[in-house]
């Protein structure tokens, strides 16, 4: 039986659905082995989903999922589904390819009606769904399997969703909840209008309208996941931000909002409006390195502060604006490359500060493309490599260090630490390698014992049987 109905019809509606009830058509099949028209079916069985209600998108629900929340735009969905033209002849299938169908709902990837109708579903419903032309693949069909102005029909099987995740390590989820207008997003530098909620817990402790300049929430309170995702809102949109801890208020926790260390966080958040920074194409290289100077203090104060995520932003814009810049003059050449290896040195400096060591690296590998020689670039990029236990490698840094100045106290003392890791390492290995070997002679000793029993016990039973008196004949043959 099909939970949660209500209306007392015998065609009850479920959350705006129909369920399919005895005596209607449950599948695919059961709607084409009858001499009814499939339109017919979805008009008499059918719940109109279409936006403006032209009935271009009609569902009936097989199945009914797990109640709770729907796909918003931008979840990514999984499904499985076939697909049918009006005649019955089946033109598509994940079954048939034994692997679910994947995509980012309401973003156009797929047919129009789609995006519709599984924002309409719940996990683990199962529903058929009449498709119009313009709701599919129009005028043009999609050679050579959909014919121009297809009427299709799919049965859908919603298996799961999840939001779309912004940053690689998923640390921020977004959920659209209403989609923004245009195609313009504020960039970097962008100054913002924004009304935001925050929960954490289930508690509500921040509701304001703000602004800020994108890459400097920090200073109105507002957290870093928040100031991450500005650049993928649109103007109009109202999201749903899930931030993990890394993007929330960290370790430290917020105090005057009773949030506790490594608290995860929601914000709903809308942009009512922005003015987007000028982009380093419109500025000429006099403005860039004005705009430099600047945002160098700003990552500098950040930093100061132990705000090194919002150091690290300040310090790539610098990078962003001037690495493909080369100078009209020795000057200016000068002035660019000075601003490139602070900014290199900083960054190495704040990624070392956030256990990020491979970042480390390689922004001390872009101070040396400048400066060959350089003692911090060296003395840093040995920290790193120390701290990932690539002794070695450190050992061989911080030599460089003496190289170049041979009063480093704190390279000397680096090398002794690592000469000391060095030596424990080999001492590991050698224990590890004598006990291997040792278990190793062990099993071949304990192996010739068996073998040697083995045999013993096979001449034993060869003698014994040499011992037995032969059986004679009746007649003492």
């Amino acid at each position: 039986m099909v939970k949660y109905m209500r209306g007392t019809s015998n065609k009850r509606e479920i959350l705006g659905t129909r369920v399919c009830m005895s005596g209607e058509m449950s599948s695919l099949e059961d709607i084409f082995s009858t001499n009814q028209c499939p339109t017919d079916v979805f008009t008499s069985q059918g719940t109109d989903v279409s936006p403006n209600g032209d009935r271009g998108v009609c569902k009936i629900v097989k199945q009914h999922g797990v109640e709770g929340e729907k796909p918003m735009i931008g979840d990514r969905v999984y499904v499985h589904y076939t697909g049918r033209l009006l005649n019955g002849k089946k033109f598509d299938s994940s079954l048939d390819r034994k692997e679910p169908f994947v995509f980012n709902v309401g973003k156009g990837q797929v047919i129009k009606a789609w995006d519709i109708g599984v924002c309409s579903m719940q996990k683990g419903e199962v529903c058929l769904m009449l498709c119009k032309p313009e709701y599919a693949y129009g005028s043009a069909g999609s050679p050579p399997k959909v014919p121009p102005n297809a009427t299709l029909v799919f049965e859908i099987e919603l298996l799961s969703f999840r939001g779309e995740e912004l940053t690689e390590d998923g640390g921020i989820m977004r959920r659209i909840k209403v989609k923004g207008e245009g195609y313009n997003n504020p960039n970097e530098g962008a100054t913002v209008h924004v009304h935001l909620e925050g929960w954490c817990g289930g508690h509500l402790f921040d509701s304001r309208d703000v602004t800020f300049v994108v890459g400097e929430s920090e200073d109105v309170g507002v957290p870093l996941g928040v100031d991450r995702a500005m650049e993928k809102i649109q103007k109009g949109e109202c999201c749903l931000l899930y931030l993990k801890s890394k993007y929330g208020y960290g370790k430290e926790g917020k105090k005057e909002y009773n949030i506790g260390s490594n608290a995860e966080l929601l914000y709903e958040v809308s942009l009512k409006d922005f003015e987007k920074a000028k982009e380093s194409w419109e500025m000429d290289l006099k403005e860039k390195l004005e705009h430099a100077v600047l945002v160098k203090q700003k990552g500098t104060q950040y930093f100061k502060a132990g705000r090194y995520n919002y150091a690290v932003i300040q310090y790539q814009r610098i990078v962003n604006w001037l690495e493909m810049e080369c100078g009209a003059g020795k000057e200016q050449q000068q002035a660019i490359q000075a601003l490139l290896l602070v900014a290199h040195l900083n960054l190495a400096l704040c990624f070392l500060r956030l256990r990020e060591y491979s970042q480390t690296v390689e922004n001390c590998n872009k101070v040396m493309e400048l400066d060959p020689e350089n003692e911090k670039a060296l003395y840093r990029r040995g920290e790193a490599r120390l701290l990932r236990n690539e002794f070695s490698m450190a050992l061989m840094d911080f030599k460089q260090v003496l190289q170049v100045n041979s009063f480093n106290r704190a390279a000397r003392s680096q090398i002794a630490v690592c000469q000391r890791k060095i030596r424990e390492h080999h001492e590991r290995d050698k224990k590890i390698y004598a006990n291997m070997f040792q278990r190793f002679a062990e099993h071949d000793a304990k192996v010739g014992r068996l073998k040697r029993k083995k045999e013993e016990s096979g001449i034993s039973d060869q003698n014994k049987q040499g011992l037995k008196r032969p059986c004679l004949s009746q007649d003492g043959s």
